[in-house]
């Protein structure tokens, strides 16, 4: 929701990167404000996926040129471990497995690092236990999923419930969800869907990174990008969403045209 005088999170000018020499990102410029949600559309291969890895400082991608500023602090100086701390959270695509460690622990570790970054008094297991079952009401997941392994034989929407579970619980000021709809049947979307929204507010933000519009069915965006080739080549309110599951992407290029030559 777009709020009068709200806060600027994420500012970025003129981003580029690379991964093994090859340019992906062409010029990225986005402002996201605090109650704001953005989805990010366009095809494979357009950067939407390489946009939300850069933010989230994956090792494999480098920064020629540009600026990110989160909160006013240069995000591209900090590791990706301190993004995290600071409030940055992305949820995979497709997320790791880790045998051998029980979900409960995961959560928990991550739970208490962020408190105690943010001055906060940690919780210890039983405390923690609590907690998190009450959270877990949010994405209508089972008790049983505490005890098994993170993400280890999970079911596609299990594993997408996981992610915005720690979404919930780590409360970052900005949230990146990367392809959140991918492999989800429509029950299983509408659940974490509707996590998403409870968990969103007027001092937090959300990126949507989507290749369809369906998933803007139930979270509803205040701004609309559409990539192409590594850059945002146009932006609307939700009804942009629309258009492309209408018209299809081949219309962006042909207005795109047509704004050309009307120019010309």
């Amino acid at each position: 929701m777009i709020y009068e005088n709200s806060k600027t999170i994420l500012a970025v000018q003129g981003l580029r990167a690379s991964i093994n020499g090859t340019e992906i990102l062409k010029g990225i410029d986005l402002t996201v404000r605090s109650g704001e949600i953005h989805a990010i559309m366009g095809l494979n291969g357009s950067g939407k996926s390489t946009f939300a890895k850069v933010l989230a400082g994956h090792s494999a991608y480098e920064v020629t040129d540009g600026s990110v500023q989160f909160e006013g602090r240069n995000l591209l100086e900090l590791p990706p471990e301190e993004r995290a701390r600071a409030g940055l959270f992305l949820a995979f695509q497709y997320p790791i497995e880790i045998p051998g460690v029980a979900n409960t622990q995961f959560l928990r570790l991550a739970y208490n690092t962020v408190q105690t970054q943010r001055g906060k008094e940690e919780l210890d297991p039983l405390e923690f236990d609590d907690f998190v079952r009450e959270k877990m009401k949010l994405l209508e997941i089972k008790p049983d999923f505490l005890d098994r392994s993170v993400n280890e034989g999970f079911s596609g929407g299990e594993k997408k419930r996981n992610e915005i579970l720690q979404m919930a619980l780590l409360e970052p000021t900005l949230s990146i969800l990367d392809e959140m709809d991918s492999g989800l049947d429509i029950d299983a979307l509408k659940t974490v869907a509707n996590g998403v929204n409870q968990i969103a507010h007027k001092n937090n933000a959300t990126i949507l990174v989507t290749h369809y519009q369906r998933l803007l069915d139930y979270i509803v965006p205040d701004f609309v990008h559409v990539m192409q080739a590594g850059r945002i080549v146009m932006t609307g309110g939700k009804e942009l969403a629309l258009e492309l599951e209408t018209r299809g992407y081949d219309w962006v290029n042909d207005s795109k045209r047509s704004v050309a030559g009307a120019s010309a």
